[in-house]
């Protein structure tokens, strides 16, 4: 049975207040994104409060599965950010609590937002995607309300040109109007100017009524078919005139049966029937085709009477086409050169024509798989945003809307980038289908899975020491030593014991040295058979470090000089690569791999060489220098 307990309830309230007001943002700056792309379509429309409030409403329908994942990413990011910055992570992992448990409700509740994302996109989706490009497109087919500027031509109005000088607001006056009339042709074009008139719209919206004052008409009498250079025309003085021009401005709903070829307006079943008709269809295409290839482009030869009866008699089943094009002379060799010519022309055009078809049948066939397989992977991003942004935000420990939304951002953009990127390969048919419309969930997945795993394991993920530290130890970069004069020193070095322990330290470092030829080549099977640990050389490191750090605590600046020349001693890297014997052994089979070990381990002896005549030189100066000064 499921127990809800305080805890429970505690973080998933946090989660929530914050999931209220992500999503809502996320969906804001969607819609606006979504807007702008027809802004410039849709002003000057005049459209009715009611059908925009209808276009707001289709499009959040249409955009919500593609705000969830972000809003959950950001969400998830500054709750457990809060926590950590708050130290309540840390108090409820101090209580026993491990991270999972603490995420188990938001868990089930991105569960439960995956499982809505998925409804919405099966189901209210398509619905919402198809009266929302109906209604988009009725309102790119609604004619603009009537705004003549000052000083500009106006052209919306079908077969007319208007010029207006100047326009009184407050009146409607227009004055010095200049009218091009084309309804009529071109060549039987209409000018009319007058020195003012009015513009109104009718009752019906179906018409706009103009009103012209004090003005002329002139019109051109030349027919079509006429040829005479000499145009008649014909000029009317007038002191008012009205007309009206046919201009709909009233809003008309258009019949969206014609999207029903698009997959976005489909749930998945509707979608799977289109596939199999598609495919069916494709393939009763694609053999017809072939029956016309075949029959058209591999016609047997028209051969005469004459060579029918020879081919007969001397039994001929291969003609060698070279030799017979050689009897031709060169009139007929050109004739027939022109004709193969002009076949394969005519054949590349007929191929051409229906490879474009079936390339259209088949780019139609990829836009359906990727749709259907989007349904599920949008729905997924809900889960696995979350389980990036949980473990992220108990990681940085930062709250608020200042790094959680960078790295929401960031995250977002790099998983648009892959999915819009994929798709589109996989759509052009360049790539697998299901690989394209999956490849931000295999790239994401994995992403959320490591972090999840280190931040339950309070592993260290973004300290950079940590990775510096590996990279140097993978390419054998050492650091060197700064060491400097204490402010305060408990305890000074007893330096006759030092003197001692140095000469111990380079006898040890010169009887390894001669013992073990570190200059040669090591032997082969030795390295890939032996994972023992040099305890000789770790002795000698040890006791190194010891002498350093308490000679550390002297006063004496050139004896502290004189410590940052000691090397770190690499105690393993000069005998084999794993502790594990069959490892080794493995590594020394495969030829490339295990000479390229042998010789970087070669390069680590060279190294260790060098290294003990810097200790065995520098424990000499260290003596004089303490014999000298400090006894």
């Amino acid at each position: 049975m499921l127990r809800i307990k305080k805890l429970d309830i505690f973080v998933l309230k946090s989660f929530l207040l914050l999931f209220a007001g992500t999503f809502f943002i996320c969906l804001f700056i969607f819609m606006m994104q979504f807007l702008w792309r027809y802004v410039d379509e849709l002003v000057g429309k005049g459209l009715e409060i009611k059908v925009l409030a209808q276009f707001f409403f289709l499009s959040a329908l249409t955009l919500i599965p593609l705000s969830l994942p972000l809003a959950i990413l950001l969400a998830a990011l500054m709750t457990f950010g809060n926590f950590g910055e708050r130290y309540e992570l840390l108090s409820m992992k101090a209580a026993g609590i491990p991270l999972l448990r603490i995420m188990q409700p938001v868990i089930l509740f991105c569960v439960l937002l995956g499982l809505t994302s998925f409804f919405f996109q099966n189901v209210v989706g398509p619905k919402a995607q198809k009266e929302l490009w109906t209604l988009i497109v009725s309102m790119k087919q609604k004619s603009p309300e009537v705004d003549i500027p000052e000083g500009v031509f106006y052209s919306d109005i079908d077969g007319y040109n208007i010029y207006v000088k100047q326009k009184d607001r407050e009146t409607g006056i227009l004055k010095d109007v200049l009218i091009y009339n084309f309804s009529d042709g071109f060549e039987n074009a209409h000018i009319i100017w007058a020195a003012e008139g009015k513009l109104e719209l009718t009752a019906d919206k179906q018409h706009l009524y103009l009103h012209l004052y004090n003005g002329e008409q002139f019109e051109n009498l030349k027919s079509q078919a006429g040829l005479s250079r000499n145009v008649p025309y014909r000029r009317e003085t007038f002191r008012e005139k009205h007309t009206l021009i046919q201009f709909d401005t009233q809003f008309n709903m258009v019949d969206g049966n014609f999207l029903n070829r698009r997959s976005d307006i489909k749930n998945m079943n509707e979608i799977t029937h289109a596939i199999d008709s598609l495919t069916a269809y494709a393939d009763s295409l694609g053999r017809s085709m072939h029956s016309d290839i075949m029959q058209s482009t591999y016609k047997a030869p028209i051969l005469s009477k004459s060579d029918s009866v020879k081919i007969q008699e001397e039994k001929l089943s291969v003609i060698n086409i070279d030799s017979v094009f050689n009897t031709l002379t060169s009139a007929e060799k050109l004739k027939t050169l022109s004709t193969c010519e002009n076949r394969l022309s005519s054949l590349s055009s007929d191929w051409s024509m229906k490879s474009y078809l079936t390339k259209e049948t088949d780019a139609n066939i990829r836009g359906h798989r990727s749709d259907w397989h989007k349904k599920i992977t949008l729905s997924l991003a809900c889960i696995i945003f979350f389980f990036i942004g949980a473990p992220l935000g108990a990681i940085i420990r930062k709250g608020g809307l200042g790094m959680p939304v960078v790295l929401s951002v960031l995250i977002f953009i790099l998983y648009y980038i892959i999915d819009s990127g994929a798709t589109r390969v996989a759509k052009s048919g360049e790539m697998n289908i299901i690989l394209g419309t999956w490849m931000s969930t295999l790239v994401l997945a994995p992403l959320g899975g490591f972090l999840t795993y280190k931040s339950n394991k309070d592993s260290v993920v973004f300290n950079i020491d940590v990775y510096i530290a590996f990279f140097r130890k993978l390419l054998g970069i050492r650091q060197s030593r700064h060491i400097f004069k204490k402010e305060v020193i408990i305890h000074t070095p007893d330096y006759a014991d030092v003197v001692n322990r140095l000469e111990a330290i380079s006898g040890q470092c010169q009887d390894y040295a001669n013992k073990h030829k570190l200059l040669g080549p090591p032997n082969y099977f030795q390295i890939f058979t032996n994972n023992e640990h040099d305890d000789a050389i770790r002795e000698i490191s040890l006791q190194m470090e010891n002498l350093i750090e308490e000679l550390s605590n002297s006063k004496d600046n050139i004896l502290l000089n004189m410590l940052n020349k000691y090397p770190y001693l690499s105690v393993k890297a000069h005998k084999s690569l794993f502790d594990n014997r069959w490892l080794n052994l493995i590594f020394g089979i495969i030829v490339p791999a295990g000479l390229l070990v042998w010789l970087n381990i070669w390069r680590y002896r060279v190294r260790l060489d060098k290294d003990l005549k810097v200790i065995l030189k520098t424990n000499e100066e260290l003596e004089n220098h303490i014999r000298t000064n400090l006894l």
